[in-house]
């Protein structure tokens, strides 16, 4: 399987994971900043949350983490959460918006 494929299936992994104060899975509220895949496909998610300090920090961890071990092929997940840039509305997908109620 190429990268893009593994890429493909760990993205529509993510989108079973739901942000539990929201309700919206984190791809389409834009929470995923990359997903890098190494030679040995080992999947570093960088990714942020819509708080700092969020208590469910560890919860999504896992959940993440969990998610992308479904995929077939994949080795190490490493989850990076950053804050730099920071998560605004603008990241969020139409669906997501339209589902929250954001004009947009």
């Amino acid at each position: 399987m190429d990268k893009d494929q593994l890429r493909s299936q760990i993205l529509e992994q993510l989108e079973e994971v739901n942000d539990p104060e929201l309700g919206i899975d984190i791809v389409n509220l834009g929470l995923v900043y990359d997903i890098d895949i190494s030679e040995s496909n080992n999947v570093k998610i960088t990714m942020t949350l819509t708080a700092m300090g969020c208590p469910l920090a560890g919860m999504i961890n896992g959940l993440v983490e969990d998610a992308v071990r479904k995929v077939e092929g994949v080795d190490e997940i490493e989850v990076d959460i950053v804050w730099d840039p920071p998560w605004s509305k603008d990241r969020m997908s139409r669906y997501a918006k339209i589902a929250l109620g954001i004009p947009d």
